[in-house]
């Protein structure tokens, strides 16, 4: 094995050895891009074994064996059975560099085009989940689609109320650690004294009132996502050894010395600037900056107002659902008001009011609605409205002026003015 692993480093190809089948089947998890190259003969499961288990979990996995000269109809067999190659001992460091370099390109491809088809699969889903059609949330959802499937930690900046865990979510359920855990931790929610022991878990006794063993959040996401909300609350002194954590993937429990190894993808989500808390002192800057390899940004309701009759019909067919209650037209007095209050809970508000409304109370109640300082007037208000009407119109048409002005009752001359005059062509 030592030879092996020494032939490919020579060849700068990053290698693991594992003493057993048992050990590599523990190892090789959803996310493993590489190979595995096996002898036939090991100790317990042997090498055949090891192939049809691993074919069961990905079948795009190339798995080599190498094989002893009496071995040679046993090859043939697991080639029938899917494996990608085998090698005859004994063979040249040369021919094994060879058999490794074409199956770690074949599983590159594999893992390419199965990215793409998840990407665009998941590009038409998340629009039942990211809702909007807004520039910011077509970007939004584009982003999700393209790095859902890495191990690349994600920090989600937004205000109170934007849909923060629902992205997390997302980029969860579209990744390949969409059959692990997805465990969420609200840092702003616990007290200090309990938060060590929360995230990072505790053997028995390791402090007064300590029962018996915990098993922390960190541990409890392994193969999983962990979602860290409010992450800029998080402890000053804990900070360091999260970092810590991240950094050679491994923890130890309160009162434990031994090392767990740990695998999850972090996600964390604020509404702080990060960048302004770490320059002054306020927020570990190494933390952040581990924290922040990709950053989705998720823009207030008040900036995207495109949007806020498509979530707002969305909440409500929901909430009629819920509530067994028939979904009850939008009033014109409504309309206005949802097109220019100001929505400081912003999604989670919008959401309320939906709910309101299917109940058939009012939607807003007077002490919290101030359209004052409303940056759009009702005028402003219908037109936003027959935009996203002409918009929904086009799209299931294709694009057919024709048949949009038929399901409109517009004439097709009116039908391409209002085009012109809101960029819609």
């Amino acid at each position: 094995m030592l030879g092996c692993q020494q032939a490919l480093a020579l060849e700068d190809i990053r290698s693991e050895g594992v003493g057993s089948a048992e050990e590599a089947l523990a190892r090789i998890g959803d996310n493993f891009a590489g190979i595995v190259i096996s002898d036939i003969r090991l100790p317990g499961i042997d090498g055949l074994e090891l192939l049809t288990r691993l074919k069961a979990r990905d079948p795009s996995l190339p798995v080599v064996l190498i094989t002893g000269h009496g071995d040679i109809s046993m090859a043939v067999n697991a080639m029938r059975d899917g494996a990608y190659d085998f090698m005859e001992k004994p063979f040249s460091p040369e021919r094994l560099v060879e058999v490794a370099r074409r199956a770690l390109e074949q599983r590159g491809l594999a893992r390419e085009v199965w990215s793409l088809r998840r990407q665009l699969a998941g590009r038409s889903l998340l629009e039942g989940r990211i809702i909007g059609r807004s520039p910011a949330m077509q970007n939004l959802r584009a982003l999700i689609a393209n790095v859902a499937d890495t191990s690349a930690n994600v920090l989600i900046e937004g205000e109170t109320g934007t849909g923060k865990e629902l992205v997390a979510r997302c980029l969860h359920d579209f990744s390949r650690r969409h059959t692990q855990q997805f465990v969420a931790l609200n840092c702003g929610g616990l007290p200090e004294s309990l938060f060590e022991s929360e995230i990072f878990g505790h053997e028995a006794n390791a402090f007064t009132g300590a029962g018996k063993r915990r098993i922390g959040k960190i541990e409890h996401a392994h193969n999983g996502t962990l979602f860290l909300d409010e992450v800029e609350s998080m402890p000053l002194n804990l900070q360091i050894k999260l970092l810590r954590v991240l950094q050679e993937r491994t923890l130890e429990r309160l009162g434990s010395n031994q090392s767990l190894a740990v695998d999850c993808r972090v996600i964390a989500a604020t509404k702080s600037d990060l960048d302004e808390l770490s320059k002054a002192s306020q927020f570990r800057s190494d933390l952040y900056y581990r924290l922040n390899v990709v950053t989705l940004e998720l823009p207030p309701l008040r900036e995207r107002r495109e949007d806020i009759l498509q979530l707002f019909e969305h909440f409500l067919q929901v909430s009629s659902l819920r509530f067994d209650r028939e979904t009850p037209e939008l009033d014109r007095q409504t309309l206005s008001t949802l097109m220019t209050h100001e929505w400081p809970g912003n999604v989670r508000e919008l959401r309320n009011v939906a709910e309101r409304y299917a109940l058939g109370l009012p939607a807003f109640k007077k002490s919290g609605t101030n359209t004052a300082s409303s940056s759009l007037d009702f005028a402003e208000a219908v037109e936003t409205f027959e935009k996203n009407l002409l918009t929904d119109a086009l799209q299931r048409s294709g694009g057919n002026l024709s048949q949009a002005s038929q399901e409109l009752g517009m004439a097709k001359t009116t039908l391409f003015d209002k085009v012109k005059k809101y960029g819609l062509g």
